[in-house]
């Protein structure tokens, strides 16, 4: 009797930990989100309430949007890319922020930005009795420093979430895709409900 309460014990209170593991990030996120624009849409609806007399509620997100857009107009300058690239070197030399850095640098870049990751569309043999194929993003071709020969990197996102997985599979098993990357990603997300 004891052993099956400890059992439904432990159960539970796996369960907890697995809830906690799925909302903290989603929760924290929206919680910096939401105190980032509060205090900046309090800052500038009062400066802007005590020089023009007039209170424009949500004046902070357009701010920060505005501020967005002008510090990525001044990091594209070719004045300013000897300083980005000095802020880059320095972080990655930073023992543990290195590693947080990277990984996030990494990350966005892969979604966003210049040096956009999921570009190319594939399609993936991975099964062949069954002929099972999957949709992903081939994301290396060459995995030498890796010390593996004929073989490629594919990013499977998975549907109806913002994780997926990295797979290493023969190269004769990838076929490229003639189709926008976008459209294909909604595709994977949306778990093949859209269509391309």
């Amino acid at each position: 009797m004891k052993s099956d309460k400890r059992n439904v014990l432990n159960k539970l209170i796996r369960y907890l930990m697995q809830g906690l593991l799925f909302i903290a990030p989603v929760g924290i996120t929206i919680f910096i989100i939401f105190k980032v624009f509060a205090v900046v849409d309090a800052y500038t609806r009062n400066y802007i309430k005590a020089f023009f007399h007039i209170d424009i509620p949500g004046m902070g997100i357009l701010v920060v949007i505005i501020l967005l857009i002008i510090l990525g107009f001044i990091g594209q300058s070719i004045l300013f890319r000897p300083m980005r690239d000095l802020i880059d070197s320095l972080m990655k030399k930073a023992p543990i922020i290195k590693l947080i850095y990277t990984s996030l640098n990494d990350f966005l870049n892969a979604f966003v930005g210049e040096k956009r990751k999921f570009t190319r569309p594939v399609l993936v043999k991975v099964n062949h009795i069954s002929n099972l194929e999957k949709l992903g993003f081939l994301t290396q071709e060459d995995l030498s420093e890796l010390k593996i020969k004929d073989k490629v990197a594919v990013y499977f996102p998975h549907s109806y979430n913002f994780s997926g997985e990295l797979f290493i599979v023969p190269s004769e098993h990838v076929t490229p895709l003639d189709l926008p990357p976008a459209e294909v990603m909604k595709f994977i997300v949306t778990g093949g409900v859209t269509r391309v």
